[in-house]
């Protein structure tokens, strides 16, 4: 099972110019098995696009399921923002190492999908494979390329 990150529908339901790319990422995960969104996905997407019922509509028409973050992955998403917030510290406190390029902008939503990914499922489908290749070590990212 695979999940999906919001920026991917987004670019695949708002028409946007990655759409070809994640569509067929879509597709190739959808070929091997289940591709979910969790409720932070859902929200984002509703948020970025409106309509949420009819946007569950075409999701579910494309075959993707909903899977909500269970607790193991809501508490991880936490530990993870507080080693984010921890490594912000130490970059002002000038003792993070040369290099290292950490920025204020990653909120919760980005550390529950992230969490989900990794407990709930076996991969994700994104196109922010900095974060969450840092963030969740071993979490397999998909990032989806032109066809």
């Amino acid at each position: 099972m695979i999940a999906v990150d919001s920026s991917v529908l987004i670019d695949l339901l708002g028409d946007a110019p990655g759409a070809d790319a994640a569509e067929a990422a879509l597709r190739l995960a959808l070929s091997s098995g289940p591709v979910v969104l969790c409720d932070v996905v859902l929200t984002e997407v509703t948020a970025g696009l409106g309509h949420g019922s009819e946007v569950m509509d075409a999701l579910e028409e494309m075959g993707l399921r909903f899977l909500a973050i269970d607790q193991r992955a809501a508490i991880r998403a936490g530990e993870m923002q507080r080693k984010f917030k921890q490594r912000l510290a130490e970059k002002a406190a000038g003792k993070t190492a040369a290099g290292a390029s950490e920025s204020g902008s990653k909120a919760m939503p980005d550390f529950l999908v992230g969490a989900h990914a990794m407990l709930q499922c076996e991969g994700l489908i994104t196109r922010d494979q900095g974060f969450f290749r840092d963030y969740f070590k071993g979490l397999k990212v998909i990032v989806p390329s032109a066809p």
